[in-house]
């Protein structure tokens, strides 16, 4: 019976001498090519260069060593097959058993600051080639991707002889995933299309959650392997591992913060609502405002904040239970408050907001559109009576939060203060009343309020004018945009129109 091979060509060569070693000791001939023979070499193992077995130099600075009959035959031909046998036998085709390969690191440099012709250098070419072919062969043929599958792989050699077809398959899917993926971000970053002919996604899998949105589901976190992201570098400075509500429930906190990048802002989310947003002159100041949007509703919710914490800001923080607090950075006093709650997770946030595309799953299809990014740079006044600058400030301040609250989504505002926030209702009048009852709560002095949507009927304009409310920003867009312009001009309120409606379901 002829040796078998192992044919190992890796960028990654973590525990690689160990795992080689016992390859090498179980009876392995070890073909490599490289930098990997190179390291298994100096690891005191015997290893054959590629070009001994191919007969045939490396050229074109690495691009083809391994591109080979010599090497494809070995991994593709089916040992049961009698002519694919006697054609190997033939034109002197040794076998190949096992397969270590990791590719070069596309990932690691999609995103980085370089040229287009410096990232293609790290698309592999021939280690993909390798690992389809031996995947395509799982029957007879081993083949690795990810170090951590050596122990398996060791542990059943070791017991048998060889791994059991249920781990060749197993590693051979293992192989499809990742060239898929890999494949994925090269056609992302070459066709740089916001709505290409095929939807390919390329992320790796960060962890396994505890559960999903309930606990009867399963979840897992993954990130993109080539775009930035802030729910993908944040760092964890305290408290207990994140759940699946919480990383949604983040991810909306932070982009709302992010509207307001020349003010000090703060969000609270409670269930991917906004319960609670300010701006503020100070850090404290700008967090205590939001809790007094609705201290009821922060109980247990998030907070996220476009400002540095200190001190004061950290101690009225501990003074509610809270599961996240998210910041870009934290004063060492501050966080040594902080994680005075050992479950309170400290969430430090590093990168502004990236995303461009909305996916949304649907049964046996995916929604992609662009983010709603843009507000509206022709606001009109619509009626006779006009804003004063107090007004149209607190106007646009509603805006930017309203963008963020679930469809049908009102704000009423006293210009740093989302003080009544009514969404998710089926109808506006029902978000309207929700939105102004709760402001007048908190608030008696004058109060303005933003719109996603047009007003179907004047229903809300003759509310907030029973209400007192001041001014009044809507995108516009119905048939009966005149009756609600017309209620407006009647009771003295301004109206503006955007133009622009911010839909979010």
């Amino acid at each position: 019976m002829s040796k078998k091979r192992a044919l190992i060509s890796v960028s990654d060569k973590t525990g690689l001498a160990d795992f080689a070693g016992f390859l090498e000791n179980a009876g392995y001939e070890l073909i490599s090519t490289g930098g990997t023979f190179k390291h298994l070499k100096d690891a005191g193992l015997q290893p054959v260069q590629i070009d001994e077995i191919t007969d045939f130099p490396e050229m074109l600075d690495g691009r083809v060593k391994t591109l080979h009959p010599k090497v494809h035959g070995g991994l593709l031909a089916v040992r049961g097959n009698k002519e694919h046998m006697d054609t190997v036998s033939t034109h002197g085709i040794g076998l190949i058993d096992l397969v270590i390969v990791n590719l070069y690191p596309f990932f690691a440099h999609a995103n980085d600051a370089i040229s287009l012709d410096e990232k293609i250098e790290f698309i592999d070419i021939g280690g993909p080639s390798m690992l389809r072919s031996g995947a395509k062969n799982f029957k007879s043929v081993t083949v690795i991707t990810d170090v951590n599958d050596y122990g398996k792989v060791q542990a059943e050699i070791s017991e048998t002889g060889d791994t059991t077809l249920e781990t060749r398959q197993m590693l051979a899917g293992k192989v499809y995933n990742l060239t898929s993926a890999y494949d994925a971000a090269i056609a992302q970053l070459l066709l740089n299309e916001p709505y290409p002919q095929y939807l390919t996604a390329s992320y790796e899998k960060v962890s396994d959650l505890r559960y999903g949105e309930n606990p009867h589901q399963t979840a897992a976190y993954y990130v993109s392997t080539t775009q930035p992201g802030a729910m993908k570098d944040f760092e964890i400075l305290g408290g207990k591992e994140l759940s699946f509500n919480n990383l949604r429930d983040m991810d909306l906190c932070w982009k709302v913060v992010n509207e307001f990048t020349d003010e000090l802002a703060c969000c609270a989310v409670k269930h991917s609502t906004p319960c609670g947003v300010a701006v503020g002159t100070s850090a404290a100041e700008t967090y205590q405002k939001t809790f007094e949007c609705d201290p009821v509703s922060i109980f247990g919710g998030i907070i996220g904040m476009n400002f540095r914490v200190d001190t004061e800001t950290a101690e009225e923080l501990n003074k509610t239970f809270l599961e996240i607090v998210m910041a870009p950075g934290f004063d060492d006093d501050a966080l040594s408050i902080l994680k005075q709650k050992k479950n309170l997770r400290i969430i430090q946030i590093k990168n502004p907001v990236s995303d461009e595309q909305t996916w949304v799953k649907i049964d046996g299809g995916m929604l992609v559109q662009d983010n709603d990014r843009d507000f509206s740079d022709d606001i009109r006044v619509a009626t006779e009576c006009t804003p004063t600058a107090e007004q149209r400030k607190a106007l646009l301040f509603a805006q930017r939060v309203v963008k963020y609250v679930k469809s049908n989504a009102i704000v009423v505002t006293n210009g740093s203060q989302a003080l009544g926030i009514g969404g998710g209702q089926v109808n506006r009048i029902w978000a309207t009343q929700h939105a102004v009852e709760r402001a007048k709560e908190k608030f008696s002095g004058d109060l303005v309020l933003a719109s996603d949507a047009f007003f179907p009927f004047s229903d809300v304009v003759e509310y907030c004018a029973k209400e007192g409310i001041k001014a009044i920003i809507q995108p516009g867009g119905s048939m009966r945009d005149e009756e609600s312009i017309a209620a407006a001009q009647a009771h003295g309120i301004p109206m503006l129109l955007t133009g622009m409606r911010h839909f979010l379901h």
